[in-house]
């Protein structure tokens, strides 16, 4: 949430807030910041440390200021960062249910949820306020957004119609009675039927575009996935995830952490080839379901929850979506065709 920030200058609008991680080496201030901020230039940053937009620890630093451990980083000017500046778009939605309290729909993978950097139309959110009059602004004055889910992720999700709906639904959220189901395809043969991961989850202080695992729980936020195995293609698994806890990139980060990273997944290596053989034939037929599913392999599949007014036990269930099942495919016929042993 954008606050004003007031200490230094009541007409300043916060916009990004970052803090040196423990093991952090004296880095210049500009160089720090281009490792953090997506889209970002050097020749932005750096304009900005001349205009005196950027604070460490509360005082205004030039651009040669070297950033040491703890330190507080952040960028303000004079303007609301833009993904405040909510622009109505008449993007067409996949509402799978709706009524005067909430609105289930199904994201399709690529869209956004809610407007930042780099990403300042064309989202959830803009479709969503052309389509609903009034929602009420969570706390971080996202209209309606009970939770998400990433951009190449697709599925479903609850959006708040009313100021009562949002807090109960957020509650249940919080409180962990809600429970949702993903479906993902992983790199390895998941040897385990089923299992549990738990590993607290917080920013990659060497890439803040990446969340990571800490294990000892010293930082990070706790974090619990149950997995179980729905089918095997030798070297990819299909598996059932369900969340305990809504961190961002949960299931991305804890399936790499026990060695299964999400096929696919460009931000966390499931790119390239993890498994299989050298044949020329293979890496050709990897290639090709890449093509076929140009993102994530990772599709929110069931959505359930408290009515906020009814109090009925609600349950949604999507298809997945034409790109994840044709690749799915491709390994079933793959998988048959071949001796995995």
């Amino acid at each position: 949430m954008a606050d004003f920030e007031t200490e230094e200058n009541d007409e300043l609008y916060e916009h990004y807030s970052f803090k040196a991680g423990k093991g952090q080496e004296p880095l210049r201030v500009d160089k720090f910041l281009m490792n953090f901020i997506e889209n970002a230039t050097r020749n932005k940053i750096q304009q900005a440390a001349k205009n005196g937009n950027i604070h460490v620890n509360g005082t205004v630093v030039k651009q040669n200021y070297k950033v040491k451990a703890n330190d507080e980083v952040k960028v303000l000017f004079e303007h609301p960062p833009h993904e405040y500046l909510l622009t109505p778009e008449d993007i067409p939605l996949d509402i799978v249910y709706e009524d005067k309290d909430l609105i289930v729909l199904n994201k399709e993978a690529g869209m956004v949820v809610h407007p930042g950097h780099g990403n300042y139309s064309g989202t959830l959110i803009n479709a969503l306020i052309y389509h609903f009059q009034n929602l009420p602004m969570n706390s971080d004055e996202r209209p309606g957004l009970v939770h998400r889910i990433d951009k190449d992720t697709s599925g479903l999700l609850v959006v708040a119609r009313t100021e009562k709906a949002l807090n109960h639904l957020s509650k249940q959220f919080f409180n962990k009675t809600s429970e949702r189901e993903y479906v993902a395809l992983v790199w390895g043969n998941v040897e385990e039927d089923e299992g549990t991961v738990e590993g607290a989850i917080g920013r990659n202080p060497k890439n803040r575009l990446q969340m990571m695992v800490f294990p000892d729980g010293d930082q990070g936020k706790e974090a619990v996935t149950h997995y179980r195995v729905l089918e095997r293609f030798g070297y990819v698994t299909l598996v059932s995830c369900r969340l305990e806890t809504g961190r961002t990139h949960q299931i991305r980060v804890h399936m790499k952490y026990i060695g299964h990273t999400l096929f696919n997944d460009e931000r966390y290596g499931g790119d390239k080839i993890l498994k299989g053989t050298t044949f020329t034939k293979y890496k050709q037929f990897v290639e090709n379901c890449f093509k076929t599913l140009p993102r994530q392999a990772l599709h929110a599949k069931t959505l359930s929850f408290e009515h906020p007014e009814t109090g009925e036990w609600l349950s949604f269930d999507s298809e997945i979506p034409r790109d994840m099942a044709e690749c799915l495919d491709r390994w079933r016929n793959y998988a048959r065709h071949q001796d995995l042993s």
